[in-house]
C-alpha cells in the first residue's frame, strides 16, 4: 500500500518514511482544491518536499477563486496585490499514483502567512463546520454517490461526446441498462483497475453501478464519521476515475448534463449524525425518525434555494433540473421517495438518515458537504419544523421553486445571509465574483443553435 498509515508521527517524519518506502518516486504533484473543484498546484522534485512541510511552499491566494478557464478575478487581484498564501500539507493525502508510479501526490490547503488556515479555502470551510458539530458533541456521518459518463476520447466535429455504450451496429443503445451486469463486464478491465487504484490510494469505494443513461456509471463511497475525510475521498475519487479512464483511452466526464435528452450526473449525499454516546440523533426508535431529523430537514429545505449556486455551479448544471429530468425541482422531502429533494431511506430505525439529492457531480464536494452541514445545523439550532412529507409523485404535487437558471441562483446566493454567516464574507464575495465572471463569458458567446434559428429567418 502506497498511501500513508494513520499514526501519531509528526507530518514531516511521515513524509520521510513515505519517501524511503517509495524510492522510485522522483516527482510530487502538490495541489489544492479551488472553488470549481479543480486542482491548482505545482510539480516539484522529491528533494523539495521538505519545503512544503517547512513553510516554503506558496501559491497566490487567488488560485482558489480562478474561473473554470484559470482566469484571475481582476477585482481581487487589484485589491489584494495578488499576494501569496502559505500552503499547508494534508499529510494523509501523500501517496504514490497508481497510474504514474514515478509520481506522488500531496494535497495542500491555503493558509495565511502566519500558518493559520485561510478562511475561504473550501476544505477549511468544511473543517470549521465539522468543528462546530464537534463542539456540540455531534459527529456527522456522511457518504457520497458519484455519477459519471465514460465516453469515447474522440468527439464529434461539433464537440458532442460519443458514447461507449453502443449496439452491434455502432448506434447508441436505446436504453441505459441500469444495474445490468453485462454492461459492467464490457468495461470490466477498466473497473478492476479502478477498484485496485482506489484500494492503493485508500479511497473507501464501495459499490460500482451501471446507471440510467447509456455510458453512465456510479461509484458509491462508504459512510465515514468525518465530513472532511469524506470530501477528500470524493475529490480524489474524481481524479482517480479520470486518470484510469484516460489510461484506457476514454473520457470520464462529471459534467452535469453532457446529453440534453438523457439523465444527468448527480452527487447524492447521505447524512446522519451521532451524539457522544454513538447514538444516531436522527432516530427515536420509530419509523418516522426524531424531531432532530425533521428540524435538520427543515433547515436544508429552507436554505436550499440560496445554496443552489453551490449545488449547481455552472451554466450546464441547470439542465439537470428541466422538466422530466428526474432531478428535484422543489425543496420537498419524503420517506423512501426518489421524486423529492430530501429522501429519508427505508431501513432499520437506528440507521435513519437523509439523502440530499440536489448536488450535481460537477460541484465541489467540500462546498456541497459544507452547505448540507450548515443547513442542517441551522435547522436543529433553531428547532425548525419540517413541512408534511410528500407521498407519491412530488413533481405533480410541488410547484417548481428552486432556481432553474444560473443567474437566478447567483442572485439568491449574493443576497444570502445564511451563506455569509456559515461560509464567511470573503468566500461569499469571491465565489460570487468567480461565478459571475464565468456566466458573463457564456452570455457573450453566440451559440450555433442561435445562428441556425435566427440568422437567416428573423
Amino acid at each position: 500500500m502506497n498511501s500513508l498509515p494513520s499514526d501519531t508521527k509528526a507530518p514531516w517524519q511521515q513524509a520521510q518514511d513515505f519517501l524511503q518506502a517509495n524510492p522510485g518516486v522522483d516527482t510530487v504533484e502538490v495541489f489544492l482544491c479551488d472553488y470549481n473543484g479543480l486542482l491548482r498546484g505545482k510539480l516539484i522534485p522529491r528533494e523539495n518536499l521538505a519545503k512544503v512541510f517547512n513553510g516554503g511552499f506558496k501559491l497566490p491566494v487567488t488560485a482558489l477563486s480562478m474561473d473554470v478557464w484559470g482566469r484571475d478575478l481582476e477585482q481581487i487581484v487589484f485589491a489584494t496585490g495578488d499576494a501569496d498564501g502559505l500552503c499547508l500539507p494534508v499529510i494523509e493525502s501523500l501517496s504514490a499514483l497508481p497510474w504514474r508510479p514515478d509520481t506522488a501526490q500531496l494535497q495542500v490547503t491555503m493558509g495565511e502567512m502566519d500558518g493559520s488556515p485561510n478562511p475561504s479555502d473550501p476544505r477549511n470551510i468544511l473543517q470549521r463546520l465539522s468543528q462546530a458539530y464537534r463542539a456540540k458533541g455531534l459527529t456527522p456521518v456522511v457518504a457520497l454517490e458519484m455519477e459519471f459518463f465514460l465516453l469515447q476520447a474522440d468527439t464529434e466535429a461539433d464537440g458532442r461526446p460519443r458514447h461507449t455504450s453502443v449496439d452491434g451496429d455502432g448506434q447508441t443503445q436505446l436504453g441505459g441498462q441500469p444495474y445490468h451486469l453485462d454492461s459492467m463486464h464490457e468495461l470490466r478491465e477498466l473497473f478492476d483497475e479502478l477498484r485496485n487504484a482506489c484500494a492503493e490510494l485508500g479511497l473507501p469505494a464501495d459499490t460500482f453501478i451501471k446507471e440510467a443513461a447509456p455510458s453512465q456509471y456510479e461509484i458509491n463511497l462508504n459512510h465515514l464519521p468525518d465530513p472532511v475525510a469524506a470530501a477528500d475521498a470524493a475529490f480524489m475519487l474524481k481524479r482517480c476515475i479520470r486518470e484510469v479512464a484516460r489510461k484506457h483511452g476514454y473520457i470520464a466526464s462529471f459534467m452535469a448534463k453532457p446529453f440534453g435528452e438523457l439523465a444527468g450526473n448527480g452527487m447524492h449525499l447521505h447524512f446522519s449524525c451521532l451524539n457522544d454516546q454513538g447514538e444516531n440523533i436522527f432516530s427515536d426508535g420509530g419509523e418516522a425518525g426524531s424531531a432532530e431529523l425533521r428540524s435538520a430537514i427543515a433547515g436544508l429545505a429552507q436554505t436550499m434555494a440560496e445554496s443552489m449556486a453551490i449545488f449547481a455551479p455552472n451554466t450546464n448544471s441547470y439542465r439537470r433540473f428541466m422538466a422530466g429530468s428526474h432531478a428535484p425541482t422543489a425543496p420537498c422531502w419524503g420517506y423512501e421517495n426518489r421524486t423529492v429533494a430530501l429522501r429519508v431511506p427505508a431501513g432499520e430505525p437506528a440507521a435513519r438518515r437523509i439523502e440530499h439529492r440536489i448536488g450535481g457531480a460537477d460541484c465541489n464536494p467540500y462546498l456541497l458537504l459544507a452547505s448540507v452541514l450548515a443547513g442542517a445545523l441551522m435547522g436543529m439550532e433553531q428547532k425548525l419544523k419540517a413541512d408534511t412529507p410528500i407521498e407519491g409523485d412530488a413533481y405533480s404535487q410541488c410547484e417548481p421553486s428552486l432556481p432553474r437558471f444560473w443567474p437566478q441562483a447567483l442572485a439568491l446566493f449574493e443576497q444570502s445571509a445564511f451563506i455569509k454567516q456559515y461560509f464567511g464574507e470573503t468566500f461569499h464575495k469571491h465565489y460570487s465574483l468567480c461565478n459571475w465572471q464565468e456566466l458573463n463569458e457564456f452570455q457573450s458567446q453566440v451559440t450555433a443553435l442561435e445562428y441556425k434559428s435566427y440568422l437567416r429567418c428573423i
